[in-house]
């Protein structure tokens, strides 16, 4: 099982590069953990935002892989606590398939990416800024990792 992370944006503060760069080092080498980063459109007053969403999403799309279990991160997406995404990670692990997961930029992700999704995941109901949402997921990645491999990381 490979773990695709699929992320508009390519320019986040340091402090996201850092706490990101921080999880995914401990993510399992059998994981194949990757960021894939998606250039955003700049916004402005002349933009259609539901076009700029779509070339956005499908650039995204363009990074999933055939038979990838694809899940979506958004504020309306199924809460899980850490032992149910543990064992969530479980079912992938033993799926075989490879998990893209991704995260929209300013205005969200595309109908296109929603419609692709398997299964949308919400941190919370409440909104983030997509940088931080990286560094969020990644480390709860981690956690349902030690939690499937019984490693003490987790301690509830």
């Amino acid at each position: 099982m490979k773990i695709r992370l699929i992320a508009a944006g390519t320019r986040q503060s340091a402090w996201v590069d850092e706490g990101f760069t921080t999880y995914a080092k401990r993510m399992p080498r059998e994981s194949g953990f990757e960021l894939v980063e998606v250039p955003i459109v700049k916004r402005g007053k002349s933009n259609n935002i539901p076009r700029v969403m779509e070339d956005e999403g499908k650039k995204m799309l363009g990074y999933v892989g055939s038979g990838s279990i694809v899940v979506t991160l958004d504020q309306n997406g199924q809460l899980f606590s850490s032992e149910d995404l543990g064992e969530q990670m479980q079912r992938w692990m033993m799926s075989g398939q490879d998990v893209a997961l991704l995260i929209g930029g300013p205005d969200g992700l595309s109908p296109a990416c929603h419609a692709r999704g398997d299964l949308s995941w919400s941190l919370s109901r409440a909104v983030f800024p997509h940088g931080l949402v990286r560094v969020m997921v990644v480390e709860q990645l981690y956690r349902a990792w030690t939690l499937v491999k019984g490693h003490p990381y987790h301690r509830a």
